[in-house]
């Protein structure tokens, strides 16, 4: 997708709104939409409210379109699977799916505090020979990079040992120790490397399709998912973004993590929402069987580990389809489905520093030193992008009997930035974020202001039934009287 650029003062017209829709209708064919239903799509409000050199406002507002135009199609085919049923039309406000690309940041606890975002060691360091970014959220992943550095958790040590590394050389050995680090690169170095090649004719999504083993009837609906039996295999942001969309409309949400796993505490509070949070050891016989149940009885599989992580398990599609012939499976990485990194552990801020972002953003503005996008972006477009998948899925297999395996990737969502057109400069001064982008809601920790569901589909009122609360905390089932919100 290529265009005109336009001046930083440009108004919040026509042609903005033509970008809008022309991503959406991108998007929607990548997930092999009828074309016709962009017309379902309305958009108001400023769009320029993330800035960056990259156009992240129109990415936030098609995604986040996107997906509730899934939904909305969802129920129309659920209402009348003859296909008879008109698709509700759907509107979002920029401001609100800008909001929605912040959510981790804008949550405010009311009357207690939540853990910091970022580990103290985490963050942009300057190596011998360029800049590198060390992400050490997870403990495991602090501990590798503290180890090949030779240094404890003190940051001012870590500078000092970084800087005397070349940046690539360390950048591989803090992989290799099971760790997560990316250097800065522009474009053209990434494109050269054998992991930039790989990635270069990747598409958007890869969506695979096979006769069900048995139709499916999901009933008549009173919100898009309800009644919707998802099973949550992700972490962190993209994965949490899809399946806590799918909640707000309705689905049974049941997220499973092993037994002592720690999650960054931060963001729970935004990304356990509406959904049951229980613990299983896949590695265990008897809770083998109890996943086994849940997959028999899901009607989907969203998964966010890595390539092979599932299949090392004994849980590649082809078992989960034996156990469930019907399943639709979702699942996102973050470094691409094909080329030397496939494994490589990655986080949005780590694929916008290796493929070119995170150094154009600071050839924009003149720093000298890598400027990331003013959002967890890669993230949140790749996550609401998996749920329209999971919605486009479940019509494939209402009405066609067809199960859909789909992947996604931060590094396909990164690329999809450098194909829109630049809006220039650093596309305006950004906002100041007050109350009217939040909504006061409980948690299992206090009180909290959040962001709520971005977009609006005609005649729906979403909303989260469960509120955000620990990990492993509940039993590992659906809702036995079906789902919460039906």
């Amino acid at each position: 997708m290529t265009g005109p650029a336009t001046g930083p003062d440009a108004p919040s017209g026509a042609g903005d709104a033509g970008t809008t829709a022309a991503l959406a209708a991108e998007l929607w064919r990548a997930l092999g939409g009828d074309g016709e239903l962009i017309d379902r799509l309305r958009w108001h409000g400023p769009r320029r409210l993330l800035p960056s050199v990259f156009d992240v406002g129109a990415l936030s507002a098609a995604s986040v379109a996107v997906a509730n135009l899934a939904a909305a199609e969802l129920a129309a085919v659920r209402a009348d699977a003859g296909g008879s049923a008109e698709v509700a039309s759907v509107e979002v406000d920029r401001r609100a799916a800008a909001a929605a690309f912040r959510s981790e940041s804008l949550l405010e606890p009311i009357g207690w505090e939540r853990p910091p975002i970022w580990d103290p060691v985490a963050g942009v360091y300057e190596a011998a020979d360029g800049w590198i970014r060390l992400h050490t959220n997870y403990a495991s992943h602090r501990v590798a990079a503290l180890s090949v550095l030779g240094v404890d958790a003190n940051r001012e040590a870590v500078r000092a040992a970084v800087a005397r590394w070349p940046a690539v050389e360390l950048e591989t050995a803090v992989v290799d120790a099971g760790g997560c680090a990316a250097v800065l690169r522009d474009r053209a170095t990434w494109r050269a490397t054998d992991a930039g090649r790989a990635g270069a004719d990747a598409p958007l999504v890869e969506r695979a399709t096979a006769a069900a083993g048995r139709a499916v009837d999901l009933g008549r609906p009173g919100l898009p998912y309800a009644g919707v039996r998802v099973l949550d295999l992700t972490r962190v942001i993209a994965g949490p973004v899809c399946t806590r969309t799918l909640a707000a409309l309705g689905a049974d949400v049941v997220r499973i993590d092993p037994p002592g796993f720690e999650e960054v505490g931060a963001l729970l509070a935004d990304t356990t929402v509406g959904k049951r949070c229980a613990g299983l050891d896949l590695r265990d016989d008897a809770d083998r069987v109890v996943f086994e149940a849940l997959v028999a009885d899901a009607h989907v599989v969203v998964s966010g580990l890595r390539p092979g992580a599932l299949d090392g398990l004994g849980y590649g599609v082809a078992e989960l389809r034996r156990i469930n012939p019907s399943i639709v499976t979702a699942t996102l990485d973050a470094w691409g489905w094909s080329g030397p990194w496939r494994h490589r552990r990655g986080f949005d801020s780590l694929v916008q520093m290796a493929c070119g972002i995170a150094a154009a953003g600071a050839a924009a503005s003149g720093a000298d030193r890598p400027v990331p996008l003013p959002a967890q972006a890669l993230d949140h477009a790749t996550g609401y992008l998996l749920a329209a998948a999971v919605g486009r899925s479940l019509v494939d297999l209402v009405r066609d009997g067809v199960v859909t395996d789909t992947r996604a990737s931060l590094l396909a969502t990164a690329d999809l930035l450098f194909e829109l057109p630049v809006p220039g400069g650093l596309d305006g001064a950004g906002v100041e974020w007050d109350e009217r982008d939040t909504v006061a809601v409980d948690t299992a920790w206090g009180p909290v202001r959040r962001c709520p569901h971005p977009g609006r589909i005609d005649g729906v009122e979403p909303r989260w039934v469960r509120p955000a609360g620990p990990v492993a905390r509940d039993l590992a089932r659906f809702d036995p009287a079906g789902s919460p919100t039906a």
